[in-house]
């Protein structure tokens, strides 16, 4: 038994020592035993903890022997346990020898293990008789410390009533110089003495029933009644910046003095300062005469200078002012807001007489910055006057307007001046072999010209609109001022001014005291507004309409056909007064020739007369110049003779053999009547009907009325036989070269044939030249 028991403590011994040689490791650190030597070894303590208990395991922690051997005969035959007991009893030898060498070999380490504790236990007797020394000496240091902390606090608590006593004497002290330092500081610096007031006025009144103190406030109340009295002073008979102004107020008012008495005191203060900035202003503006005849000199600077100095000083200070006035005075504007209304209408005046004097389209770029800034500027003071919004837009939309208008009596005076230009390159004479400008050059010149000063204008008018300009956010800007005043009040007036203007040339300018128009430009008028008609106004109104689009809800346009029938009916107008004046200066060559030949004594006939050669030449230059701005026409067809037709003083259904001898003095009334019923079947001739826009209807017009006027002429004159066959000249001349420019040769023929026939009714001899005869002058002539 003993060799068992020595055997398991060896054995539990080597397995359990970390310093155990096995494997050869020698005195290493511990490794985790792994294949036989775990198996031999057993597990870990942290396995063997982790493993459920086993007490039949030999090698476990938890063995049982009594278990195990129960087990054991429960489960083994005789010999396998004979083999076990055999195998038991050499592992346990194996254990025992390894366990005293074990033992040998470590007895010096043991014996040295054995002085090294002996050394230390005699060591700590020593360590503990020196603490206990130490612990006493600590209690005596704990001892005295808190003796000194005591008296240290002892100290403390008398320093803290010391300087409660010094600081007790101190405010004391302090208030026995509140007096002194009120009077040194009311004079030079009134808001600290009124701060150190402020501090000694509770303390005061709060030990007001001693004697000491109750002289002490009532010397500094006297004090501060002075300062007070002194500030009253000063706010009434001095003028004061805001700044200056709101600290003396607010010192009167923490002086407890009345708050309406001085609100009444603080806008009349500021009255003054107001009513001086907008003097400076007004002074720079020059005074208005009565009588209108003295000319208004140039302002000395321009408007945004003005519009600057006028928003920096007036609106700043009166802004200013206002915020002072209501964070004295809390939220009651019962007062402020009628004095600022009033102030603010003489600035509004000031600056509406200013823009007065912007007579001159100058830079409208200034002018749109000026308002612009004017109206950035008036946002603070609109907060205080919400009222005033309406009058200052109001005022930017008339200077828009006011500019507009002069934008539109510019382009007047540019149009009149055109017009001026082309009377006087129609009317300068022209050297020998060197041509002047013709129609087309003038009348595209005139147009370009016109067309792209309106152009321009739009482009000035377009600043009032540009996004970064802050009124053009204002309704009128978005809808009224693009339709009424620059769709309406500056295009559609200017187009309509234009036509009425060119219409005017033929609406009797004798009456207006102008001088009579030359034909060319009644020509060129003519065309201006027929191309007006077609196409110029409809291009104008689109891009106006693009670059001041109207609004879906606005106020209405006048329509675009509206204004072309105008330009049409001006065009009309000048067209057919062209013709008439054409037209006379022809007649009244005809008529002179006319009224001052003597009909009854003339020779025969040997040659055309020079009048007829100068009418047929007058009426191919009048072509040649019509042509040059109209198209050619349409005409009837023309006969293949008709330059050969022959010309009698008789119609044709009229033969001369038949009757010319029964023309004579004695039977009038026959010949009368025959012309009355030739009249009856001819086609009537409409003299002076509406000419179309076109060269041949121009010169047809022109010829109805030259040979009508000829017509009436001869009805008037008594005539000879050479009378009559000279009129028979004439006219068949006039009817070789003007038939080619007539819509209808049957018209020239038909007027000709009446020449023709009130020739030979006031004919005395009436004995018409033979045609042959009449063909060789005119081919002569």
């Amino acid at each position: 038994m003993a060799a068992v028991a020595a055997g398991d403590g060896a054995g539990s011994g080597a397995a359990g020592s970390p310093e155990a040689p096995a494997g050869g490791t020698g005195g290493g650190g511990w490794r985790r035993p792994h294949g036989p030597l775990q198996r031999y070894y057993g597990p870990s303590a942290a396995e063997a903890a982790e493993a459920a208990p086993d007490p039949t395991d030999i090698n476990g922690p938890h063995f049982d022997p009594e278990v195990f051997m129960t087990k054991v005969r429960s489960k083994c035959p005789l010999g396998q346990l004979l083999a076990q007991e055999a195998a038991l009893g050499r592992e346990i030898r194996a254990l025992d020898s390894d366990m005293q060498t074990l033992l040998y070999e470590n007895y010096n380490k043991f014996i040295s293990a054995t002085d090294t504790i002996r050394k230390m236990k005699v060591d700590f007797r020593h360590m503990e008789a020196e603490m206990d020394d130490l612990a006493a000496n600590m209690a005596a240091i704990s001892a005295s410390s808190a003796r000194v902390s005591a008296a240290l606090q002892d100290r403390h608590r008398r320093g803290a009533q010391l300087a409660g006593v010094q600081a007790l004497l101190r405010k004391l002290q302090a208030l026995v110089e509140v007096p002194g330092r009120l009077r040194h500081w009311a004079g030079t610096e009134p808001t600290r003495a009124l701060r150190c007031y402020g501090r000694a006025r509770s303390v005061l009144r709060h030990y007001r029933h001693l004697p000491s103190f109750r002289a002490i406030e009532d010397e500094s109340h006297a004090i501060m009644a002075e300062l007070a009295q002194r500030l009253r002073t000063r706010l009434r008979y001095e003028t004061l910046d805001p700044k200056e102004l709101t600290e003396c107020v607010e010192i009167l008012l923490q002086l407890e003095e009345p708050p309406e008495e001085l609100s009444e005191e603080f806008l009349s203060q500021a009255g003054t300062r107001l009513e001086a900035e907008l003097a400076m202003l007004e002074a720079e503006l020059p005074t208005s005469d009565p009588s209108g005849t003295a000319a208004t000199p140039p302002p000395a600077s321009d408007i945004l200078d003005f519009v600057d100095r006028g928003s920096s000083a007036f609106v700043g200070t009166l802004c200013q002012l206002a915020g002072s006035y209501r964070t004295l005075f809390g939220s009651d504007t019962g007062r402020l807001e009628p004095f600022a209304t009033v102030l603010a209408t003489r600035y509004f005046g000031l600056l509406e007489r200013r823009l007065a004097l912007e007579r001159g389209l100058g830079d409208t770029s200034l002018l749109v910055r000026a308002l612009d800034r004017f109206h950035r500027r008036l946002q603070a003071l609109l907060e205080l006057l919400p009222e005033g919004a309406a009058a200052a837009a109001a005022l930017v939309a008339r200077a828009a307007r006011e500019r507009v208008d002069r934008y539109l009596r510019a382009l007047q005076t540019f149009f009149l001046g055109c017009l001026g230009d082309v009377r006087q390159a129609l009317a300068a004479p022209r050297p020998p072999g060197k041509e002047g400008p013709g129609l087309p050059d003038l009348l595209a010149t005139l147009a370009a010209s016109v067309l792209g000063q309106l152009k321009a204008v739009l482009a000035y008018v377009q600043l009032f609109t540009a996004r970064d300009v802050t009124f053009a956010s204002l309704p009128y800007f978005k809808g009224e001022f693009c339709v009424a005043a620059v769709r309406e009040g500056l295009v559609v007036a200017f187009v309509r001014w234009l036509c009425r203007t060119a219409r005017g040339f033929a609406d009797g300018p004798a009456e207006r005291g102008a001088p009579a128009a030359p034909p060319a430009l009644l020509l060129l008028l003519a065309r201006l507004c027929l191309d007006y008609e077609n196409s110029t106004i409809s291009y104008i109104l689109t891009l106006t309409d693009e670059q001041f689009p109207p609004q879906d809800s606005g106020p209405a346009v006048t329509p675009g056909p509206a204004l072309c029938a105008e330009a049409r009916a001006a065009a009309q107008r000048l067209l057919d007064h062209y013709v008439q004046v054409q037209g006379a200066a022809v007649a009244q060559m005809l008529r002179k020739s006319v009224e001052t030949r003597d009909w009854l004594g003339t020779v025969e006939p040997r040659n055309v007369r020079a009048v007829m050669k100068r009418v047929v030449e007058d009426i191919t230059a009048i072509d040649v110049q019509v042509g040059q701005l109209f198209e050619e026409g349409v005409r009837r067809a023309q006969s293949s003779d008709s330059s050969r037709r022959a010309f009698s003083v008789y119609s044709s259904s009229r033969a001369p053999g038949r009757y010319a001898p029964s023309y004579t003095p004695s039977a009038p009334m026959d010949t009368h009547l025959l012309s009355n019923i030739q009249k009856l079947f001819s086609e009537r001739i409409d003299i002076f009907s509406p000419v179309e826009f076109n060269k041949v209807s121009v010169l047809t017009g022109i010829i109805k009325i030259s040979l009508k006027t000829l017509l009436e002429c001869v009805r008037l004159r008594t005539l000879g036989r050479f009378g009559l066959q000279q009129v028979q000249v004439d006219g068949h001349y006039l009817q070789l070269y003007l038939w080619r420019f007539a819509s209808d040769e049957r018209v020239v023929q038909g007027l000709l044939d009446e020449v023709a026939a009130s020739a030979a009714h006031r004919c005395l001899d009436p004995v018409p030249m033979e045609h042959s005869v009449v063909e060789l002058i005119c081919e002569r002539g």
